[in-house]
């Protein structure tokens, strides 16, 4: 399963992404021999788990020219660079606490040539800055990551939807985000047919202010 099942679902890319996508495997796989980041399983279903997967959030939400987004947690840059090929004029900011994760996202960074993506070996509370979305794959549950990321978002809104967290998740929810009464829940199932889909979402948190 290549960057043939991207193209399926994603059918307007240019020449240019559909080649940063199909590059993906082979800068993932060269990486993980040196240092591991992702597990061999996924290795093997990389464009499943890990880049359909991320592309998910792009299925909510179009990110407008000039809007700014945080990957918090990214790991390996997920879901940060697949959404970076998607929205080459958008700003993604990728960070991570482990040093070794981010080594391996700056060398995929530098083999795409992808300009829109600024990296930080660094804890979110340490970024300085504030962004129009902030997404993350499962980081945390969502109280911890609604703490780690407070301040970080942008009280103008450049978008229909009211800036904020889009979350990849999977399983049930209700426990985690209850007490959360603005949360929307979107089936990825409805987006895409693997199975692998059944029971991931992705959530989007909308950002409250006080005033």
């Amino acid at each position: 399963m290549k960057a043939e099942l991207i193209f399926k679902y994603f059918t307007t890319l240019n020449d240019e992404q559909k080649e940063q996508f199909s590059k993906l495997e082979a800068l993932y796989q060269d990486w993980n021999q040196k240092i591991n980041v992702v597990s061999r399983k996924d290795i093997d279903e990389l464009y499943l788990r890990h880049v359909l997967h991320s592309l998910g959030i792009a299925k909510i939400q179009i990110f407008n020219e000039g809007a700014e987004i945080l990957d918090v947690g990214t790991g390996g840059g997920f879901p940060g660079i697949p959404l970076a090929i998607l929205f080459p004029n958008v700003k993604f900011t990728l960070v991570d606490a482990i040093g070794k994760k981010i080594k391996v996202v700056d060398e995929v960074v530098e083999g795409l040539q992808l300009e829109n993506v600024e990296t930080h070996h660094s804890r979110v509370e340490d970024i300085p800055g504030q962004f129009d979305f902030i997404v993350s794959r499962a980081v945390a549950a969502m109280p911890t990551f609604v703490h780690w990321t407070k301040g970080k978002i942008k009280k103008d809104s450049a978008h229909q939807r009211k800036n904020g967290i889009l979350y990849l998740k999977g399983g049930d929810l209700t426990e985690e985000l209850q007490g959360y009464e603005t949360v929307q829940i979107f089936d990825l199932k409805e987006c895409f047919e693997e199975d692998f889909f059944e029971t991931k979402k992705v959530v989007y948190l909308p950002q409250k202010f006080k005033g």
